[in-house]
C-alpha cells in the first residue's frame, strides 16, 4: 500500500530546522547557506548569517548577514546541510 504524504510535512521539516543551518536554492540558481530563524506557512524565511555559495564548486560568493527570502522565490531547502559542503576562501 503506497504511503500518505502529510500536506503540513515540509512545514513540520523546516520548524525542526529552526536555529540550525539550511541550505535554500532559489529558483534564479543562486543557493544560499544561513542559520534559519523564523519560517511561516507561506514558506517565508529569515537566515542569519546568510552566504550565497557558488553551486558549482561550493565557493562564497557573498556574505549577507541577515536576509529575508521569500517562499515564492525558493526552489528547495536542504535542512540537512552537514551533509553539503563548500569551500570559503583562504
Amino acid at each position: 500500500m503506497a504511503s500518505q504524504v502529510q500536506p503540513n510535512m515540509p512545514l513540520k521539516a523546516l520548524a525542526s530546522a529552526l536555529n540550525n543551518n539550511i541550505l535554500v536554492k532559489l529558483k534564479d540558481g543562486s543557493e544560499i547557506i544561513g542559520i534559519l530563524e523564523q519560517s511561516d506557512t507561506s514558506m517565508n524565511l529569515v537566515l542569519s548569517e546568510a552566504k550565497e555559495i557558488d553551486e558549482k564548486d561550493g565557493k562564497l560568493l557573498a556574505n549577507y548577514g541577515r536576509i529575508f527570502i521569500r517562499g515564492s522565490n525558493i526552489l528547495y531547502i536542504a535542512v540537512n546541510v552537514s551533509d553539503v559542503t563548500f569551500n570559503e576562501p583562504e
